[in-house]
């Protein structure tokens, strides 16, 4: 059996590939040059290479008891749930794609830790919220992100791709998003309801909170 590879021999493979500034190239022929990258590549650089940091940094919940799931949910953020049941939150999300939404259990899990009847859970709620999605007339397709970087809580994603702009498809999606003019609130919600519609439809629960 092949040895695994450390931490520390990945990244000194990777510094060995930096100039005298510990800047990598910018590999043009890759993203930078796929029509979905949406900065010019002239004067392009990446910033030099970090040293490895001594362990990975904490995550918010790495302690349950820290986790913003044992705190009362702020009222704004009530009032965003598209849809929920005993067990499961969809959360409306103030993004700038046709629709935007955040999937999380109630109870504390992050996704490496669920229990497997959840874990079945969540891919059957995965396939129910990307259908729904994509059947909104201003999306040509639903992304799922899962990241996991900055919280502990289990919390993929699920992004609106909008239809028929060719230049947001695919991983720039986030990227072009940023600098999008921002989707007025009825427009956002009304796209959100027509998710947690489709859902206590396919799987039962309750609707989008605003329309209570």
């Amino acid at each position: 059996m092949s040895r695994l590879e450390t931490a520390e021999e990945f990244h000194a493979r990777v510094a060995a590939a930096t100039d005298a500034e510990g800047r990598l190239p910018v590999a043009i022929e890759e993203m930078p040059g796929w029509d979905i990258f949406p900065f010019e590549p002239d004067g392009l650089r990446i910033k030099p290479l970090e040293p490895l940091q001594d362990a990975e940094p904490p995550r918010e919940g790495e302690d349950p008891a820290d986790c913003f799931c044992r705190q009362p949910m702020p009222p704004e953020r009530a009032a965003r749930i598209a849809w929920r049941n005993q067990r499961w939150l969809l959360v409306t999300l103030d993004m700038k794609l046709p629709v935007s939404l955040i999937l999380r259990p109630v109870e504390h899990f992050d996704i490496a830790d669920l229990p497997d009847d959840m874990a079945a859970e969540m891919g059957v709620l995965m396939v129910r919220v990307t259908a729904a999605v994509e059947e909104l007339p201003s999306v040509g397709r639903c992304h799922i992100g899962r990241y996991g970087d900055g919280g502990a809580h289990a919390h993929p994603f699920f992004f609106g791709r909008p239809a028929r702009m060719g230049q947001l498809r695919g991983s720039c999606l986030l990227d072009w998003e940023e600098n999008l003019p921002p989707v007025p609130d009825d427009v956002r919600l009304a796209n959100a309801g027509h998710v947690g519609r489709r859902l206590v439809e396919r799987v039962g629960g309750q609707g989008p909170a605003w329309e209570a």
